[in-house]
């Protein structure tokens, strides 16, 4: 089940979802030089993948459909309270991007094509996006 590449409404858009990135790229034929965001269930688990600075810890908490690109560089999202929880629970973490071609607008034929497992519940194709914040040991700097 861990292994697989979903196709689900994320809590910012449809997206695909899996452990592992190389499904991503594949399905969205992008080349594999690039980070996704690592969505977590829980702030616990963030732990375990990156250390967020003490200046930091309380926006981080607090924050709501906010990614967060961490000193170390890698990006996270804490989900809590969305439908998205109900698979994101049973993995704990996962890479996350949105369902379509690099560069090109979403289709969902072509995303149920691509994906091996699709979670369905009522979708909405967009939401607003979700917020792009990094961090450093002292500062906090908008990238979207």
């Amino acid at each position: 089940m861990q292994k697989k590449l979903y196709v689900t409404q994320t809590d910012t858009t449809i997206g695909f979802i899996s452990k592992e990135p190389e499904k991503i790229d594949k399905a969205k034929q992008r080349k594999p030089n690039k980070h996704y965001i690592c969505v977590v269930d829980s702030l616990a688990m963030l732990k375990a993948f990156s250390r967020v600075p003490n200046r930091h810890k309380n926006a981080v908490r607090r924050a709501k459909r906010t990614t967060f690109i961490m000193p170390n560089g890698l990006s996270f999202r804490v989900v809590k309270n969305t439908k998205h929880n109900l698979l994101l629970d049973r993995l704990r973490w996962a890479y996350s991007s949105s369902a379509n071609l690099s560069g090109v607008n979403y289709s969902a034929v072509y995303a149920e094509e691509q994906a091996e497992v699709i979670v369905s519940f009522a979708l909405k194709k967009t939401a607003k996006a979700s917020k792009i914040y990094k961090l450093s040991q002292t500062n906090i700097r908008s990238i979207r």
